[in-house]
C-alpha cells in the first residue's frame, strides 16, 4: 500500500468495521412522508401511563392521579375500590398489564405508589386483582418497596410476563442515587421477579444471600420506565432514563449489574460529571444509549403485518422531544433509528395493541393510533 489515498482509506474501513457497536453513534433520520395517519381513540386524558386491553378490545387506561378508566364503546367508565396511590412527583398509579392466561384467571396486575409500610411518603407497589362489573375485587399485594420516601422522584414502573410465567417489574431508584442500586439489600434501581401469585421463584439469583432482597431478578437501574418481551427470542427487554444523556436500552439477565451509577454515559443535569468511567468488569453495557436524553418512556416490538417495513423493530417513546423513536434492530444490535409520530406531544407509553396497530398515550391529550396509509 505506497499509494497514501489507499491506505487511508483503508485505514478508516478497517477502523469503522472494529469500532465498539454500543459506542456507535447513529444518526436519527426522519420520513420524508409519513405512511401514515394519525387516528384519535381516546381523548381528555391527563397523564395515561398505563394501558392494556381485555379480550373484548376493549381498554384499561391508568391515569397517574389514580384511576382505572374502562374504554369501551366509546364511553369512559371509572373503575371502582382502586387502591389510594401517593400521587407525587413521578409517583402514583402505574403500569397495568393482564395475566397471560387472563380468560382462565381474571387476573390483572398494577404497579403504583402506595403509602403502605415505614417511613413517610410513599414507594412502588404490586398488587393483582380482578375486575367484576365496574370494580376492582379480589386485591392482592405481592411486593411493597421499602422504605418509603418524599423524593418526588424515580419510581419506574412497568410490568412485563415471560414466556414461563414469571412477572417481571421495574422500580426506578428513587433518586437515591449512591445507595439504592448497587445494593442487593435494598429495594429501588431494580428489576424484580416473582411467580405470578408474588411467590419468590427459589432460582432467583439472590435467594441464598443474606440480607438480600430476595425478588431481585437484575440490580443497577436507574429509572426504568420500558419493559418488554421480545416476540421471538423471550427476553426481557428494558430501557431507562438516564440523567444528562445516557439513557440506555438493556437485555435483562439473570443476576446482572447494570452499572448505574457506577458507570454511565451521562452527567449531571448542572453538566458536572458523577463518574468518570462507562466500562467496567462485572458491568453490562447497554446496546444502546441515547446522548443526548430522549427521556424515554413506554416500549414496544413491532408485530403483525400492518408495518410491513418495520415488523421486528422497537418502538420507543420520548417524553423530552413530543415523538415516537423507531429503533432499527438486527439481531440484538442497533443499527438505525428514525423519528415518527414527530410533535405529537409527551409520549407517555406506546404499545401494539391486538389489532396489529400502534397506540399512543399522550399527555394532556389523550390516546391516538398510527392507521397506515
Amino acid at each position: 500500500m505506497n499509494n497514501p489515498i489507499i491506505l487511508i482509506l483503508f485505514l478508516i474501513s478497517f477502523l469503522s468495521c472494529t469500532t465498539n457497536p454500543n459506542k456507535t453513534k447513529l444518526a436519527v433520520s426522519n420520513s420524508p412522508e409519513p405512511s401514515y395517519a394519525i387516528e384519535k381513540v381516546v381523548e381528555n386524558l391527563s397523564n395515561p401511563w398505563g394501558m392494556t386491553w381485555l379480550p373484548d378490545g376493549s381498554m384499561l387506561i391508568t391515569e397517574k392521579s389514580g384511576e382505572i378508566i374502562h374504554f369501551k364503546d366509546g364511553q369512559k367508565i371509572e373503575i371502582q375500590n382502586v387502591p389510594q396511590v401517593y400521587n407525587r412527583g413521578q409517583g402514583g398509579l402505574l403500569d397495568i398489564a393482564l395475566h397471560p392466561k387472563y380468560l382462565e384467571n381474571g387476573w390483572i396486575y398494577i404497579t403504583y405508589a402506595s403509602t403502605e409500610g415505614q417511613g413517610d411518603g410513599g414507594n412502588t407497589k404490586l398488587i393483582r386483582a380482578k375486575l367484576e362489573g365496574n370494580s376492582l375485587t379480589h386485591i392482592a399485594s405481592l411486593y411493597k418497596a421499602e422504605p418509603n420516601s418524599t423524593r418526588g422522584q424515580h419510581f419506574g414502573s412497568r410490568i412485563v410476563f415471560d414466556n414461563d410465567g414469571y412477572i417481571y417489574f421495574s422500580i426506578g431508584e428513587r433518586g437515591d442515587r449512591d445507595t439504592n442500586p448497587q445494593d442487593i439489600t435494598r429495594d429501588c434501581g431494580k428489576i424484580y421477579r416473582l411467580h405470578d401469585d408474588g411467590r419468590i421463584p427459589e432460582d432467583n439469583p439472590f435467594v441464598n444471600i443474606p440480607n438480600a432482597k430476595k425478588a431481585i431478578f437484575a440490580y443497577g437501574n436507574r429509572n426504568p420506565q420500558g419493559l418488554v418481551k421480545h416476540p421471538k427470542t423471550g427476553e426481557i427487554w428494558e430501557h431507562e432514563h438516564g440523567p444528562k444523556g445516557g439513557d440506555e436500552i438493556n437485555i435483562i439477565q439473570k443476576g446482572k449489574n447494570y452499572g448505574w451509577p457506577v458507570i454511565s454515559y451521562g452527567v449531571n443535569y448542572s453538566g458536572t460529571k458523577f463518574t468518570e468511567i462507562t466500562e467496567k468488569e462485572g458491568m453490562e453495557q447497554p446496546i444502546h444509549y441515547w446522548v443526548p436524553s430522549i427521556a424515554p418512556c413506554g416500549m414496544d416490538f413491532i408485530t403483525g403485518n400492518k408495518y410491513p417495513y418495520w415488523e421486528g423493530h422497537l418502538l420507543v417513546g420520548s417524553l423530552k422531544f413530543n415523538y415516537v423513536e423507531l429503533v432499527k434492530l438486527e439481531g440484538n444490535k442497533v443499527v438505525g433509528r428514525e423519528k415518527i409520530a414527530e410533535g405529537i406531544g409527551r409520549v407517555r407509553n406506546v404499545k401494539m395493541g391486538p389489532d396489529g396497530y400502534i397506540y399512543i398515550a399522550l399527555e394532556g391529550q389523550g390516546i391516538v393510533r398510527l392507521m397506515p396509509n
